[in-house]
């Protein structure tokens, strides 16, 4: 998998993806994209789909963070081990979750972000399987 993806392409991968992700939620939020495509088409109440919303994209805020001090973009002081289990994590829901949108009752959350979330997990675990090197400054 190192030599098909790189490490660099992974991490800009993710960075966009989430950071979409994140606003396709704010759009939810605001009723601009109807929350029936979302959560497998299981959620069934305003109040419902604002606590669904606003945990998702307090984790992908999360998950982008992550990232960002993985690829360098973010100089804090973190203990990589700790980083990695995050990627890790993240390539396990992100599997997870894939599974999931194939169960889903709206075909266009099936067939929209089943690949997405399975793109998600393969650019996760790519970083996951690569040994953090500090960059210099």
């Amino acid at each position: 998998m190192k030599t098909l993806i790189s490490e660099r392409f992974a991490a800009n991968g993710l960075l966009a993806v989430l950071s979409l992700v994140i606003v396709f939620h704010l759009l939810v939020l605001l009723h601009v994209i109807p929350y029936t495509i979302v959560w497998g088409g299981r959620l069934t109440s305003d109040t419902q789909m604002v606590r669904f919303e606003l945990t998702s994209i307090a984790i992908n805020a999360f998950m982008l963070v992550v990232v960002a001090i993985r690829a360098g973009l973010l100089r804090v002081n973190f203990l990589p081990l700790l980083i990695n289990i995050a990627l890790w994590l993240m390539a396990g829901l992100f599997a997870v979750n894939t599974v999931a949108n194939l169960a889903s009752l709206n075909e266009f959350e099936k067939l929209a972000f089943t690949p997405l979330t399975l793109l998600l997990a393969v650019f996760s675990l790519r970083l996951a399987l690569t040994k953090h090197r500090p960059r210099s400054a």
